[in-house]
């Protein structure tokens, strides 16, 4: 399976490619978009739409799997967030490809085992998953990668159980 893993922002936003399994994990990919912050919202929307349309192209995910927002006291950056994972839903929605949503107290445990893990252990653990040379940076790398793991481990198998409950409900 390969899943593209998004950690969703508007000035930046965090893209990983992993390849593999519950268990096995490869790194194909890796980067940040950044976005002009002092261009216009709507420019800054479409600029990420290509970005992603690009790697959804040139990478060919199976799924998307995107961190959840969830409620902060900044609300222009849940705002921003929201409005980079509309961008994700739209850019895979056009290709049939599967979009899932994880928190990020979901990824810290899949990845770390704990889901109270601060930065820098989940993108010590990454990079020890990936075996990579080096820490993805910045944080946002590290993040987007993260989910992709995440949605290896935890999501395919929770994709295996909801699909033997509806063939049983039948």
């Amino acid at each position: 399976m390969r899943v593209l893993g998004m950690d969703p922002g508007l000035t930046r936003c965090g893209l990983g490619v992993v390849d593999g399994r519950a268990g096995r994990a490869t790194m194909v990919a890796v980067g940040v978009v950044r976005t002009p912050s002092d261009a216009e919202p709507s420019h800054r929307l479409m600029f990420l739409e290509r970005e992603l349309e690009g790697w959804l192209d040139r990478f060919e995910p199976d799924v998307l799997a995107v961190e959840r927002v969830f409620a902060d006291t900044n609300v222009t950056q849940v705002m921003n967030t929201a409005h980079a994972t509309a961008i994700a839903l739209l850019t895979a929605g056009k290709r049939d490809i599967p979009v899932v949503f994880h928190t990020p107290t979901e990824v810290k445990a899949a990845v770390t085992g704990t889901g109270r893990a601060d930065k820098s252990q989940v993108t010590s653990m990454v990079t020890r998953i990936l075996k990579l040379s080096s820490p993805p940076k910045p944080a946002d790398a590290a993040d987007a990668l993260a989910l992709a793991i995440c949605h290896l481990w935890r999501g395919a198998a929770t994709a295996r159980l909801d699909a033997l409950a509806k063939a049983g409900a039948r």
